[in-house]
């Protein structure tokens, strides 16, 4: 009897052959390019981010991109207090 792996939702137009291979590699791969891979796909979403804000608002400084970003995922009180910025007064 086989084994029928069900996939997240993100992956259910992927050939289950094509997943299981894609599984396999990532169990063998060594922590450490694990750990590379996670922070390079971490590094391109952080741009992504910055570019969307960039565009959104041409006139923003590093700080204010920076905040914004943190803003679009933190509590507002956790940006207040690291950031010393008030998303609510910056509303959009």
């Amino acid at each position: 009897m086989e084994l029928m792996i069900s996939h997240p939702p993100e992956f259910q137009d992927t050939d289950p052959k094509a997943m299981e291979v894609w599984i396999d590699l990532m169990r063998k791969m060594p922590p450490g390019e694990k750990l590379a891979n996670t922070l390079s796909a971490t590094d391109l979403l952080l741009a992504f981010h910055e570019m969307g804000v960039s565009g959104r608002h041409p006139h923003a400084g590093e700080d204010e991109i920076r905040a914004r970003i943190a803003a679009a995922h933190l509590p507002r009180e956790l940006v207040i207090a690291a950031y010393g910025w008030d998303p609510d007064a910056h509303a959009e």
